[in-house]
């Protein structure tokens, strides 16, 4: 093989890697919520996760956590984190609450690369956890690696 056809090859076997979605796995996604939860177990319930089941365009999609909370310095919520399943990056949020928020409840857009499972997980300040998931389906994809601007 000539060293033209080498780099040819090369540069090909480049571009293909640049252009594929890069995704995390269920399994790396149930890790980034056990590292947030600090090994608790999050329970189903108090969480609300509001977002479309539907997604046109997952470049900006808007999405609110909130939680059943009095939001109290004795019982609150202390963080809020949002979880994908096959972005690159599983964990795309984490909000840092108190007392003084006054409400339990977070809004922001987020990308998503493919049609997944999402969780919302609310960290108590009494170590509980309590979580919400829900699959949502996206029509054009975001968060692909190469993407032109």
């Amino acid at each position: 093989m000539k060293r033209r056809d080498l780099l040819a090859a090369g540069a090909g076997l480049t571009m293909l890697a640049l252009v594929r979605p890069a995704s995390a796995t269920p399994a790396e996604m149930a890790a980034a919520i056990n590292s947030f939860t600090g090994g608790a177990k999050p329970q189903t319930g108090k969480v609300k996760f509001d977002i479309a089941q539907l997604i046109d365009n997952g470049n900006a999609v808007p999405v609110t956590i909130s939680v059943d909370s009095p939001m109290s310095a004795a019982d609150h919520v202390s963080a809020i984190g949002i979880f994908t399943e096959r972005n690159p990056q599983t964990d795309v949020v984490v909000f840092t609450l108190g007392p003084r928020a006054g409400k339990a409840e977070v809004s922001t857009r987020i990308r998503l690369a493919t049609s997944q499972r999402l969780m919302a997980v609310a960290r108590m300040s009494d170590g509980s956890c309590w979580s919400q998931g829900v699959e949502v389906i996206v029509a054009l994809a975001a968060c692909v690696e190469g993407e032109a601007p």
